[in-house]
């Protein structure tokens, strides 16, 4: 135990020697002009990169792995995979694993600079239309629809998924930002994609057995697990489009998965990650993503349905999910490790549910402000873990980079709505 304690203050008094200048000014007043230079550092550093980047899962993109027998391996797949998303050291130069542009890290992106463009942030509109044209050559191969896939295969326990092929997750969080830019530019060509992607969702991934279960198939088509984060994102965008063109097979299908998910909540507020028998975990993000996506279907559908739902999923997140010093958890009855994806959702949940919670914008603040002492590396971008005894400081582009700087870019346009309100009462 002294060890640790020991450790954890070497942690701090490295931190604090680390972060400086701005970032000391974003510490002390999140709403200073502090909060602009990490947005703008953190938008130069990834664009310097052409918004590619290395990822936790992307171990099967080596070239040394596919040309040994070892690739053929189920087990080696997942061994490799595992063992480079712990490792503190960055291999995958050594194993030959490119940094690729991914579409879902282009879909957070692309919502972060509609914000920015929002906001004035010089050189944001060009580089949306660029993100908006890399999307279009990425879109998954050999199916009809717009949908989009990881930048690498990846094992699942039961089926190896091909580089690009099209899934859930990744195709709602691309269609949300196309919808944004139709929204903000009037472009009817992102709006046909995303509504070309809520058509692969309902036709292609929707599945009900006809006795109150319904969802949408994850993490590949013909499957029926039942993953909540899935239905509730992919209900979320199905309602979105349907108060758009009120088709009523988008909002039958979304109104069934949603009420099976809420039917799954359980009397604390929680969900778990799924009900599998190897999906029982609650962790910080995918209730996050929950919250948003179930505050979102209340908007669209103009119900207040899911409202106690939300209410009492939101009261478990503020509970179970933040140490004392504001810390994000990563699991809801365990710490470690500290990931940076929690900080960020965790900085969107409490934007996304400010009507909720008057102290929410406050907490949002100082996350980011802890976020900047303990996670911010000196180049602008953000270290994808902390662990009691070290951090690990690899930068990751979907995960952390892409996470962050829409967390920032949000907290940044709340930040000047609320600055906008105080001055015209």
């Amino acid at each position: 135990m002294n060890t640790v304690m020991q450790s954890a203050a070497v942690m701090r008094h490295q931190d604090q020697q680390a972060n400086r200048g701005p970032v000391v000014d974003a510490v002390r007043n999140p709403g200073s002009a502090g909060l602009s230079e990490a947005v703008c550092s953190l938008l130069r550093y990834c664009r310097e990169r052409d918004w590619a980047g290395h990822d936790p899962y992307d171990a099967l993109n080596s070239r040394v792995f596919a040309a040994t027998p070892l690739s053929r391996s189920r087990f080696c797949r997942l061994a490799l995979t595992q063992t480079l998303k712990r490792l503190p050291i960055n291999v995958r130069p050594l194993l030959r694993i490119p940094a690729t542009q991914n579409p879902k890290a282009l879909g957070l992106f692309l919502s972060s600079l509609l914000r920015l463009e929002r906001l004035g942030i010089a050189g944001a509109s060009n580089d949306i239309d660029r993100v908006i044209e890399r999307l279009v050559q990425l879109r998954s191969p050999d199916t009809p629809y717009w949908c989009w896939g990881y930048s690498f295969p990846w094992q699942t326990r039961i089926v190896l998924v091909p580089c690009h092929a099209p899934n859930l997750v990744c195709t709602t969080f691309v269609s949300h930002a196309l919808l944004d830019v139709y929204e903000q530019r009037g472009d009817t060509r992102c709006r046909d994609m995303a509504e070309s992607a809520a058509r692969y969702l309902a036709q292609e991934l929707y599945w009900t057995t006809g006795n109150g279960e319904a969802g949408f198939s994850y993490p590949v088509p013909g499957t029926h697990a039942r993953i909540h984060n899935a239905n509730l994102l992919g209900a979320a965008l199905l309602f979105r489009i349907y108060s758009r063109n009120k088709d009523r097979g988008l909002r039958d299908a979304a109104l069934a998965a949603t009420r099976y998910s809420v039917s799954r909540q359980e009397k604390d507020g929680s969900w778990y990650y799924g009900e599998g028998a190897n999906q029982r975990w609650i962790d910080n993000f995918h209730t996050g993503y929950n919250l948003c996506a179930l505050r979102a279907i209340n908007s669209y559908a103009g119900s207040d349905e899911f409202g106690p739902s939300l209410r009492r999923g939101y009261e478990f997140f503020q509970d179970r999910f933040f140490r004392e010093d504001g810390a994000p958890k990563y699991f809801h009855d365990r710490t470690y490790p500290i990931d940076i994806h929690s900080v960020a959702q965790s900085m969107i949940t409490l934007l996304t549910m400010r009507d909720y919670d008057k102290d929410g914008m406050q907490r949002a603040q100082s996350l980011f402000a802890w976020a900047l002492q303990h996670m911010r590396d000196e180049q602008g971008h953000f270290y994808y873990q902390s662990l009691p005894l070290y951090r690990n400081t690899i930068s990751y582009m979907r995960w952390s980079q892409a996470w962050m700087l829409l967390a920032l870019s949000a907290l940044l346009e709340a930040c000047q709505q609320d600055a906008a309100a105080q001055s015209n009462p």
